[in-house]
């Protein structure tokens, strides 16, 4: 499966903006799948060593979803979130927390990391192109230094993973 993979970062209203955009050879529907049914987004969801073993989505305006990611040393790092836009096969707006094992949301010192802020904000697109899918990723709020690179990171890896688990 070819993916094409270009991310940048930029500064908008103080706030740190990821933008990751990803060409996968597979339908719009299937990549649409992969984000809103449990099974399939626990096939590739966390970056590279990481497994997916818990997911849970309420997937309407307002539901939340849950998930863990899970090192291949055993450490575990829950998210939970609200599903705050939908556009069926085009758009997904969240909001995205750190969060322990029963969906409470809680800081990132909590795991370790400092410096980030309760609740960032997460879109993701889905257009066809060339009988392919072209997904952008747009994460808001992200603190400017290493931890972007991380999550560039991260993502990309989880996005690699994706691109697998399409095939």
């Amino acid at each position: 499966m070819e993916t094409k993979n270009q991310s940048t970062a930029t500064t908008e209203s103080n706030k740190q903006k990821l933008v990751i955009v990803r060409e996968f050879d597979a339908s719009r529907e299937l990549v649409w799948k992969a984000w809103t049914d449990p099974k399939s987004f626990m096939k590739w969801w966390g970056p590279k060593n990481f497994t997916c073993p818990v997911c849970k989505i309420d997937f309407k305006v307002g539901g939340k979803y849950l998930n863990c990611m899970r090192s291949s040393e055993g450490k575990e790092f829950w998210g939970t979130g609200t599903y705050t836009e939908i556009v069926p096969m085009e758009r997904i707006v969240y909001t995205d927390s750190f969060a322990d094992e029963k969906g409470n949301v809680v800081s990132g010192t909590y795991y370790g990391m400092e410096g980030l802020p309760l609740e960032l904000l997460v879109t993701v697109s889905f257009e066809e192109h060339e009988s392919k899918t072209r997904m952008t990723l747009i994460h808001i709020g992200i603190p400017s230094g290493e931890i972007t690179d991380l999550t560039n990171i991260s993502w990309n890896e989880s996005f690699d993973k994706l691109a697998e688990s399409l095939k």
